[in-house]
């Protein structure tokens, strides 16, 4: 029981606004900065364990009490949106909110419902529509045992364990019918009736609803139908598409929203717009007016740049999990196969092409990536030209708040101003960057590359008295890493195309760097391998087995347990990131974005985001190999080069305590690039300009009856 003078302080913990408020975030750690470090910064834990009497002495600390009424008053303006960037500018679309349908939300890590970048892609967007007050509302799933946690075993093989959710030590609260019910919507999958209940968190002024099937009254399998992220049995994670995109539209017509646009991140949210369809043809529209009707207020998002990486079932699996959903429709079997059919000659029901062919908007998420994309699905459409493909793009952003260093915030508010953040879409702001002191800009780099050491030396001391029994780990870890030694970074997910072994085709050229006694080269891994993919498990064991290796003489380290907040320490305090997709299979590659938010530049291939924000002043590009080179020895060559003979002599340009002026121009660069063109933001804008009002207008346009609340069929 919190004292009440400061009770509110349970209402901000269940609200991931703190996450990105710095002043908040204080306000948490001041109450006990041992417990706020042990709990992983997570405010709902740290108020279950803290002990009554020091909440007691908060409560009478007027030092305490001063900010705790900041951060009250602001987060009282939350309920409140007037003021905001949207409603100023569009108040007559304020009515209806957009609902988003992703698969994943990276939000905080005491919420672990997410795998990599898809996810924290929507927990960005779902962030910046807070921040503008852009109405949306998240759907997805309420994966209870969550995605896993990565273990390393001695051989460098990844282990997965289970993560699960702890309702109580997370931000989440249980949605209840107006009877008090767990139990909000039903529809039926593999010939059985499924109960659907929801948890609900808060991201600022934006709900988002986790769909949850582990309810008594729902049969064993069915209670563990949403348990895993990506499950890799095909036919258990067809259901849970169906779970998420059905389901998700009959929660949200429970809950009494009528959106305006309805927007699915990936395919795996499609089957919403097949529910659409079948409210539409039930109101008694015809089947292709349903289908206009459903493309006028459709955005869909793809971010796979190969048709191997899209989902694709057998119209049998179709059949055993959603049953004869077409004759609920009203239309045949045949019209319900063509929703999802490529016009290949392929049999198989791809959730991308259903997308496609419903959603009468439909984005890449960088310049590349729609090109590539139109060149995919240009079958769909062969009668355009490659270019006429209805396909476009908005290049993904990342959420200032959530990714750029708190000591560099600061930094730029003494130099730009008290608002600059909240001028971030203006470009003069960040032109402003430019005149930073290089020597003002350094020290605060030094001090984020000192918290990431010493992050990496309380893990490791922390692993060796719980896990670990050989001390041979601790080398591999980082133990041996100094915080005066250019260091590179390379944290993602762990599959084939990212190529995180690159440089271990020619291990003695980088032994040589690494270990050059004048001017040595760090570098430090991070990331896991999706449970099912033994090749990328087998490119993690590669750059494991490096980092054991003693001639490499621990410079070279891997950092188990990927997540957020280690992704976080990682982009901020390392000196370059290092991005090496094999093109042109990066849709995008937000990571190199966040790095470059904290001034962090980046060597690429000009593959996703790169291929349109290397600017020659913020980063270095490896140039496309030519179509007769083997474009793995190719990139590799260049990369070396370019840290041999460019970046090494560059930021060992410097004498102590300084900074390389050449360097740090190359971090003022890139802060103002990725700040400029490369935030949420923008993004959201881009995404509200051209692609939400247009919809938004349609729909206002006509209004169209609806079921009741409540009332959706449980077929």
């Amino acid at each position: 029981m919190l004292p009440e003078r400061i009770r509110l302080l349970a209402d901000v913990a269940r609200n991931l606004w703190w996450a990105w408020q710095p002043d908040c975030r204080e306000l948490f750690r001041s109450l006990d900065r041992r417990l706020w470090e042990g709990t992983r910064h997570n405010p709902v834990e740290l108020l279950r364990q803290i002990a009554p009497e020091r909440l007691e002495r908060c409560a009478a600390d007027p030092l305490f009490l001063e900010l705790y009424d900041t951060v009250i008053a602001r987060f009282s303006r939350l309920a409140d949106d007037t003021g905001t960037w949207f409603h100023g500018s569009y108040p007559e679309l304020a009515r209806r909110p957009i609902a988003y349908f992703s698969a994943e939300f990276g939000l905080h890590r005491s919420l672990p419902v997410y795998s990599g970048g898809l996810g924290v892609l929507a927990g960005d967007l779902c962030k910046e529509a807070s921040d503008l007050g852009v109405p949306v509302v998240g759907i997805g799933l309420f994966y209870h045992k969550g995605y896993f946690d990565q273990r390393v075993g001695l051989d460098g093989w990844q282990r997965d364990s289970e993560d699960p959710v702890d309702t109580g030590a997370s931000p989440v609260v249980r949605v209840l019918s107006p009877q008090g019910d767990v139990s909000l919507v039903r529809l039926e999958t593999s010939g059985r009736e499924v109960h659907i209940g929801a948890w609900r968190v808060m991201v600022g002024r934006v709900p988002i609803y986790f769909l949850d099937t582990d309810l008594d009254r729902n049969a064993p399998e069915d209670r563990d139908l949403a348990a895993r992220l990506y499950t890799v049995a095909t036919e258990l994670r067809l259901r849970q598409e169906w779970v998420l995109g059905v389901g998700g539209v009959r929660l949200l017509r429970a809950l009494g929203l009528e959106p305006a646009v309805w927007h699915a991140n990936e395919g795996h949210a499609a089957f919403l717009y097949v529910e659409r369809l079948r409210e539409f043809i039930a109101d008694g529209l015809s089947p292709d007016e349903a289908i206009a009707r459903v493309r006028d207020t459709s955005v869909f998002t793809t971010h796979t740049p190969v048709p191997a990486g899209h989902d694709t079932f057998s119209m049998d699996e179709i059949e055993r999990v959603a049953g004869p959903f077409w004759n609920v429709m009203g239309i045949t079997r045949q019209r319900f196969a063509e929703l999802g059919g490529p016009a290949t000659g392929d049999e198989r029901f791809h959730m991308t092409v259903l997308a496609l062919r419903l959603a009468g908007r439909v984005n890449g998420v960088s310049a590349r990536h729609g090109d590539v994309s139109r060149r995919i699905w240009h079958p769909l459409w062969p009668e355009r030209a490659a270019d006429d493909i209805p396909i476009g793009h908005v290049t993904n952003g990342v959420h200032l708040g959530t990714w750029m260093a708190r000591p560099l915030r600061e930094l730029l508010t003494a130099h730009l101003g008290p608002d600059w953040e909240a001028r971030q879409d203006d470009p003069d702001v960040w032109s402003g960057v430019l005149t930073l002191n290089d020597d003002t800009l350094w020290a605060v780099h030094e001090r984020l590359r000192q918290l990431l050491h010493s992050y990496i030396r309380e893990e490791a001391r922390h692993r060796w008295r719980d896990h670990w029994k050989d001390a041979a780990k601790l080398a591999g870890v980082g133990a041996l890493l100094s915080p005066n030694v250019l260091t590179i970074g390379f944290a993602r997910r762990f599959a084939s195309y990212k190529r995180a072994d690159l440089l271990f085709r020619n291990p003695d050229r980088l032994r040589r760097l690494l270990t050059n006694p004048r001017r040595p080269v760090q570098l430090v891994f991070a990331g896991k391998a999706h449970p099912a993919d033994d090749p990328g498990k087998q490119i993690l064991q590669r750059v494991y087995g490096a980092a054991q290796d003693p001639s490499f003489e621990g410079r070279i380290a891997f950092l188990e347990a990927y997540d957020l907040h280690l992704a976080q320490r990682i982009m901020q305090g390392v000196d370059l990131w290092l991005n090496l997709p094999r093109v042109p299979l990066e849709a995008c590659g937000t990571s190199g974005m966040k790095a470059a938010l904290n001034g962090v530049p980046q060597l690429g291939t000009l593959d996703g985001w790169w291929a349109e924000g290397f600017t020659g002043e913020n980063g270095w590009a490896i140039p496309e190999a030519p179509a007769d080179a083997d474009a793995d020895d190719w990139d590799m060559n260049h990369t070396l080069e370019l840290v041999e003979h460019e970046i090494v002599p560059l930021f060992y340009r410097r004498v102590s305590g300084k900074v390389s002026p050449g360097w740090a121009s190359m971090m003022k660069h890139a802060i103002a690039v990725a700040g400029r063109r490369f935030t949420s933001r923008r993004m959201l804008r881009d995404y509200v300009t051209r692609y939400y009002l247009p919809a938004a207008r349609e729909a206002n346009g006509r209004e169209v009856a609806r079921p009741p609340a409540g009332a959706a069929p449980h077929g």
